[in-house]
C-alpha cells in the first residue's frame, strides 16, 4: 500500500486504486486466516490493527469506485500506516522484533509491494493507454530502491554468516540454495526492472507489463527461498 504514496491520483485511473485496495484486502484476509489457524497468541493489539487495516481496505475500494473518490487519498495513507503497524506488531508479539528482524520484514514487504504495484499499474495502461508514464516510472524507481535495500540487508547478513561458515562447502544445502536466492530473487529482478524502465520510457507498456509479471514471480520465489534458508541455517539469510 505504501507504493501508492508516490503516485498522483490525477494521473492514475481510479480503477487501479480500487483494484489495488481489493488485492490488498484479499491478501490481508488470507494472512488473518493463517495467523488464526497457527495457534500462536499474537495479542489483542495485533488483531485490532489488522482488523482496522482490512476495514480501511474495504472502505478504500468503495471510495475509489465513486466519482472523484472522496477521501480516497486519506484511505491510502491510513491503510498504509495500519499495515506497517501490523507488521511491526507481528514481530513484537512473536518475540522476533529485533532491529534486523524488523528491517528484514519491512524490506521484504517493500520489495513485494512495489513489484505487485508496478505490475498492476502496468496492466492499467492496457485499458487506459492515454495515462501519463510518470506514475509507472516512479513506481519502477521505488522498486529499484527496494531491491537495493533488500540486497544490501541480505548481503550484510550473509557476510556475518560467512564468518562461521564456508561457502565452498558444496555439500551444505544452505550453500546450494544461496545462489538461487540471489540470482532469482535479487539479480534477475533488478535486471528486469531496468528493462521495464527502458520499455516504459518509449511507452511500450505492454512489454513492460509482461516483464513485470516475471519480476513478481521471481521476487516471490526469491523471498520463499530466503525464508527456507533462514529456517535451515538458523540465521537470517533471507
Amino acid at each position: 500500500m505504501c507504493a501508492l504514496l508516490p503516485l498522483t491520483p490525477s494521473q492514475v485511473n481510479q480503477r487501479f486504486y480500487r483494484v489495488h485496495f481489493l488485492t490488498t484486502l484479499g491478501i490481508g484476509i488470507v494472512a488473518a486466516v493463517f495467523a488464526f489457524q497457527s495457534g500462536i497468541h499474537y495479542g489483542t493489539w495485533f488483531w485490532l490493527v489488522l482488523c482496522a487495516s482490512l476495514i480501511l481496505c474495504s472502505l478504500g475500494s468503495l471510495l475509489w469506485s465513486l466519482d472523484e473518490a472522496p477521501w480516497g487519498s486519506v484511505t491510502v495513507i491510513a491503510s498504509a500506516s495500519t499495515l506497517l503497524a501490523t507488521i511491526g506488531l507481528f514481530h513484537w508479539t512473536t518475540g522476533t522484533g529485533s532491529t534486523i528482524g524488523l528491517a528484514d520484514a519491512y524490506t521484504s514487504a517493500a520489495l513485494l509491494g512495489f513489484a505487485m504495484t508496478a505490475m498492476l499499474l502496468g496492466h492499467s495502461y492496457l485499458i487506459a493507454p492515454s495515462m501519463s508514464m510518470s506514475p509507472l516510472l516512479r513506481v519502477l524507481g521505488g522498486l529499484a530502491i527496494a531491491l537495493a535495500a533488500r540486497g544490501s540487508l541480505a548481503g550484510w547478513t550473509l557476510w556475518f554468516w560467512t564468518r562461521e561458515h564456508y561457502l565452498a562447502n558444496v555439500n551444505d544445502e544452505v550453500t546450494l540454495l544461496l545462489p538461487v536466492r540471489w540470482a532469482v530473487g535479487l539479480v534477475l529482478p533488478l535486471g528486469l526492472t531496468l528493462m521495464a524502465w527502458q520499455t516504459a520510457r518509449i511507452r511500450s507498456t505492454q512489454s513492460a507489463t509482461g516483464i513485470l509479471y516475471v519480476v513478481v514471480i521471481f521476487c516471490f520465489i526469491g523471498e520463499l527461498v530466503g525464508l527456507l534458508l533462514s529456517r535451515m541455517s538458523g540465521a537470517m539469510l533471507s
